[in-house]
């Protein structure tokens, strides 16, 4: 806001998100006092506040709201915090070849796939499911020690390997999905 006419302005270019919702810049966040915040700056901003104001602050309001959503949604989910830290951090992040050279790994995710394609019942996809999120709350931990130990690298390894269960999630939740 313009100090002298408390005009709404527009949010800078390229805003820190860790910073906006007031969280360190850790790979490690509270996500109730993330969801706090979230909450407290879309009471401010929400563009259902600006309806009687200048078309410009309007705009304006729409841009916050919409930076505040984004911030939330990237620091709440584990693989995009991760993939923004490395991006803060000047880390190009891996490329789906990159894992190639695991092969124990690439076998695993085969398997799982395969898994997946052959899953009738609920109960192998539920089955499946919880491997899925077990897998995921390792990678996790893995990565927040990474981070915690400043070893980028090894973080951006284990990022792909995340993306890579984050898909087979989605597969799950599609092949969960009544046609």
């Amino acid at each position: 806001f313009c100090p002298g006419c408390r005009a709404l302005q527009p949010p800078g270019p390229r805003p820190d998100l860790f910073r906006l919702m007031e969280c360190d810049r850790s790979f490690r966040v509270d996500a109730q006092q993330l969801q706090r915040r979230f909450r407290s700056l879309q009471r401010a901003f929400h563009p259902d506040r600006f309806g009687r104001r200048q078309p410009k602050e309007q705009y304006y309001s729409e841009q916050h709201s919409s930076l505040i959503n984004k911030a939330y949604q990237t620091l709440l989910n584990p693989l995009s915090r991760g993939f923004y830290l490395l991006e803060l951090n000047g880390v190009e992040p891996a490329q789906e070849t990159d894992c190639d050279a695991d092969s124990e790994f690439l076998m695993e995710i085969m398997e799982i796939n395969e898994k997946l394609a052959e899953s009738k019942s609920e109960d192998m996809l539920e089955e499946t499911e919880t491997l899925i999120k077990v897998k995921q709350e390792e990678l996790t931990k893995e990565v927040t020690t990474a981070f915690e130990r400043d070893d980028l690298q090894e973080a951006k390894k284990l990022l792909a390997k995340m993306k890579y269960f984050a898909n087979l999630e989605d597969k799950l939740k599609n092949k969960k999905m009544p046609s």
